[in-house]
């Protein structure tokens, strides 16, 4: 640790920490615009310039102490750039003096001489660091007179992010980001001085599964996302913090919506996950939310009947077929709680090991994108509704029902992932929960509509063992409901006394008889999650590399 003066008040900082981190932790915020904690110092941009100092020393090199004990400080006369400098002993920091305020000044004069004055129309208007800056630090008026350099507008680097050039501030973030992080060298500087311009290079294109990450940093409107560009104003959506689904990882993300309509989605930092990044597939898979067929009532033999009367036939059906017949097809893209109910509904039905989940292996991308792609893997197999070898099962269950001794499907996946044919499953009763149509949906006797994973409640574990929340974004269309809401349902026309009414019951039944989760609820996850101790990770997943 070492002592340093930052305005006038003596703190400790770790030797090694940048100036403008530890301004930030002693509450002192510097502006900046290349300057990015995940990515390499440039110091090209200036606008964190500070006044430093260092002890004055005596003849015999010892600090000169002051009244109050404190080394006295010989300011340098020029300022420094705080991005780029590590604290030492004894050094002496000023946000805030005349010299500063007259540097920042200064720099914003220069960012502004050539950026076009169209905050209204601008798409990053309301989340602008070159806006918000030159309100604080800037000056009320221009003194540039000549005539102003115009770049490229409407430029697209690759099919999800459009540059406008003359909004640039030449940061380069984006271009430190894709080498650094995507470890895809394909964005650089191009022309020199007024005309310097970020571009791809000859004959490549910005499409990188990361490459949205560079919109997320850009601290101006240069860069914006091709999908988003011109939808909708920012201050305009409600943000929802929750998690992505669409891998084992569960990436933190924020949901933004207005009028009930997902509209982006962009990253959440959570270092002990995904950093600040998250994969370009994974934020703009959201669009199946508003599809046209998207499935809103529940059906019988493809009638659309009321709830009641949909979960009484799915109960009878179940009663009718012994349970020797009977299967379930679980999604390891359940929360916990769908899958502890679920594993209700299995012992309930005596479906014994006829119940497995449908495994989804890739290959990882080594950043953020793992082997396993579904979202709940772990839980699932902790909570018993999967195989210990998730997906071993599937085999078995799938040669049962070409064999007739299957006759009950109970389906919260498209059985057809097991290799079945759609007439084969036509040889089935099946009670199917669905989002879209598929195979499975359209054979089913009984089909309940179910929410997607931003129009619900509940918790997850990802391949770190990590139990993170997911957070309602939306609500769901029509009569869709939560899958722990059909299965509760379900459980009580079946003859269960116990009838949860909220998520939060389901979660302390849970916990009641799962010992990880003991002590726990949904409010004690927290924003971040929380590691989770003697739960082991499905195999063959937990890798992102």
């Amino acid at each position: 640790m070492v002592n340093v003066q930052i305005d006038g008040t003596w703190l400790q900082f770790p030797k090694g920490t940048k100036v403008i981190e530890a301004c930030s932790q002693a509450q002192k915020f510097v502006p900046r615009y290349c300057y990015h904690p995940k990515l390499s110092t440039p110091g090209n941009c200036r606008m964190c310039l500070v006044e430093i100092g260092m002890p004055k020393m005596s003849p015999d090199r010892q600090p000169v102490l002051g009244p109050d004990g404190k080394p006295e400080i010989a300011w340098i006369p020029r300022p420094q750039i705080s991005c780029a400098q590590e604290v030492s002993e004894g050094m002496g920091v000023r946000t805030d003096s005349a010299m500063v305020r007259e540097c920042r000044q200064g720099v914003m004069e220069f960012l502004l001489i050539n950026h076009p004055l169209d905050c209204p129309i601008c798409d990053q208007a309301g989340e602008c660091r070159l806006q918000e800056f030159s309100v604080e630090y800037g000056q009320g008026q221009s003194r540039f007179l000549e005539r102003k350099v115009k770049k490229p507008k409407n430029v697209e680097l690759g099919p999800r992010v459009t540059l406008d050039a003359e909004r640039c501030v030449l940061c380069s973030r984006c271009i430190r980001f894709m080498k650094e992080v995507a470890k895809d060298d394909v964005l650089g500087f191009v022309d020199r001085g007024s005309f310097s311009t970020i571009a791809c290079h000859p004959e490549r294109t910005l499409d990188s599964n990361y490459s949205l990450n560079t919109v997320d940093i850009c601290p101006v409107g240069a860069l914006t996302s091709t999908d988003f560009r011109f939808k909708m104003r920012v201050w305009f959506l409600k943000e929802t913090r929750t998690i992505d689904v669409n891998d084992g990882l569960g990436c933190n993300i924020t949901v933004g919506a207005r009028e009930n309509k997902v509209h982006r989605v962009t990253p959440r930092e959570n270092n002990d996950v995904n950093g600040v990044w998250i994969p370009d597939s994974h934020r703009l898979n959201f669009k199946y939310l508003t599809a046209p067929e998207r499935i809103t009532e529940p059906q019988v033999k493809g009638q659309a009947v009321d709830w009641r009367s949909a979960v009484a036939i799915a109960a009878d059906l179940i009663r009718s077929i012994p349970s020797s017949a009977a299967a379930v097809i679980g999604s390891a893209r359940m929360t916990n709680e769908e899958l502890f109910l679920c594993k209700n509904l299995i012992q309930t039905l005596g479906a014994g090991d006829r119940h497995d989940v449908v495994p989804r292996i890739g290959e990882p991308d080594g950043i953020l994108i793992p082997a396993d792609r579904n979202p709940n893997t772990t839980g699932a197999v902790a909570l018993g509704v999967a195989a210990p070898e998730p997906g071993s099962r599937l085999a078995s269950i799938a040669a049962g029902v070409r064999s007739g001794q299957i006759r009950l499907l109970v389906c919260f996946e498209d059985a057809t992932l097991l290799g079945l044919t759609e007439s084969e499953l036509a040889r089935c009763t099946i009670i199917a929960t669905g989002i879209l149509p598929n195979a499975t949906t359209r054979q089913a006797a009984v089909l309940f509509p179910s929410s997607g994973s931003f129009e619900k409640r509940g918790s997850m574990i990802n391949i770190q063992n990590r139990l993170q929340r997911l957070n309602r974004a939306v609500q769901a269309p029509g009569q869709c409901r939560d899958d722990w809401e059909i299965l509760r349902d379900l459980a009580v026309a079946l003859g269960s006394s116990q009838k949860p009414s909220t998520l939060e019951e389901v979660f302390a039944k849970m916990a009641s008889e799962h010992p990880a989760f003991a002590g726990l609820n949904l409010g004690k996850i927290g924003d971040l999650g929380i590691p989770l101790a003697g739960i082991s990770a499905a195999p063959a997943t937990a890798t992102l590399s």
